[in-house]
């Protein structure tokens, strides 16, 4: 790592304020040829596609429904450090009030 990523992004888009969250994703190539997908910092995220995009979309789904529950709960989402350029990342925005 190059230097620490931001455990989110502070947007404002017509009078709301939103939070994006940002994760490392893992991909794997297994060999039958499916594609596994996780999020190292969110213990238990872990899904699978048939090739590559199908695991990253399943990802997302997988990290939007992870977090929401976390906020939910009133748990602190985990920071993910990430340096610029450190592969593939998924987003997650929320929104969180209005201004």
């Amino acid at each position: 790592m190059t230097s620490p990523g931001r455990l989110a992004h502070l947007l404002i888009y017509k009078g709301r304020v939103m939070v994006a969250y940002v994760f490392r994703a893992e991909l794997l190539e297994e060999d039958d040829g499916r594609w596994s997908a996780w999020v190292e910092v969110l213990p238990g995220c872990v899904v699978w596609g048939y090739s590559r995009e199908e695991a990253l979309a399943a990802l997302e789904d997988g990290v939007a429904l992870y977090v929401e529950d976390m906020l939910e709960c009133g748990e602190e989402v985990p920071v993910d450090e990430i340096a610029e350029g450190d592969g593939v990342t998924v987003t997650f925005t929320v929104n969180a009030v209005t201004v």
